[in-house]
């Protein structure tokens, strides 16, 4: 399929296959984003969630900066509990996407950018971004989910010291702390953030799906309840692409992931 591309105010949807890139569209402000580009792109997030073509998602920023967080300059004269309600109607649609979902880096993620990257299955950063969890320089605190995800990241004490003291750390740093996944050459971003996504698009997706959702779930579960989650999953995946995956490494040939129900005699309901 050729690329596709549908244009909003401040965010764009391209299509590729399998793959769909969302694109952050306010260079002019770092890519910070408004209370309309925080309502786009949570549309843009569950039109890719309902879009059955579409197998894996990559989101970045135009013009070499991924996203310099909430715009400040444009906060309009509603409540600010108000506008954090749109806010993080857009943090839980990224969180809990259901599909690998990627982070491409370049530039800066600054404050609520960057946790929307640590939001992401994974982080692709050129080895020239900076990162910030600029909040308290700003008179806040730590927002976008940034709470949750850092000290699950990376501990209780550098999460404090990354929020409290609202430090710019270059991406070899962030790599170091465990918040990049892959450290590239700025000019390789494109095509390793390209093959993840197609890889990621390539595989069972009911199984990444559940793979993902357990492990975003670990720290509140025990063992036992753990080990049921597992169970059950396994059960959808042996209704779904595990029995041809089984049966490909017989045949010895690569398996073909559908995500399809496969259950014998069994009517799907659409």
């Amino acid at each position: 399929m050729s690329a596709e591309t549908i244009e909003r105010a401040a965010v764009s949807i391209e299509r590729d296959g399998a793959v769909a890139t969302i694109v952050l569209c306010r260079p002019h402000r770092r890519n910070a984003l408004d209370l309309d580009a925080w309502i786009a792109l949570r549309e843009a997030v569950l039109e890719l969630q309902e879009d059955s073509q579409i197998r894996s998602v990559i989101l970045t920023g135009a013009d070499g900066t991924f996203c310099a967080g909430s715009d400040l300059d444009k906060r309009g004269s509603s409540h600010p509990l108000d506008r954090m309600r749109v806010v993080n109607a857009t943090a839980a649609a990224l969180g809990e996407f259901p599909k690998p979902l990627v982070a491409k880096v370049d530039g800066f993620a600054v404050g609520a950018g960057w946790n929307m990257a640590l939001l992401c299955d994974f982080v692709v950063a050129a080895k020239g971004a900076k990162f910030s969890q600029i909040f308290a320089k700003r008179g806040l605190s730590v927002d976008f989910g940034g709470s949750w995800i850092l000290p699950r990241l990376v501990g209780l004490q550098q999460a404090k010291r990354l929020v409290m003291l609202a430090e710019t750390i270059d991406a070899q740093e962030a790599y170091e702390l465990g918040l990049v996944t892959y450290l590239v050459e700025p000019g390789e971003l494109d095509e390793h953030t390209s093959k993840l996504a197609q890889r990621l698009a390539d595989g069972p997706p009911a199984a990444l799906s559940q793979s993902a959702a357990m492990l975003e779930h670990h720290t509140s579960l025990s063992l036992r309840e753990a080990l049921d989650n597992e169970a059950r999953a396994q059960a959808v995946n042996f209704a779904t692409d595990a029995t041809d995956a089984v049966r490909a490494f017989v045949e010895k040939r690569e398996p073909i992931f559908t995500g399809e129900w496969a259950v014998p005699g069994v009517t799907r309901v659409e």
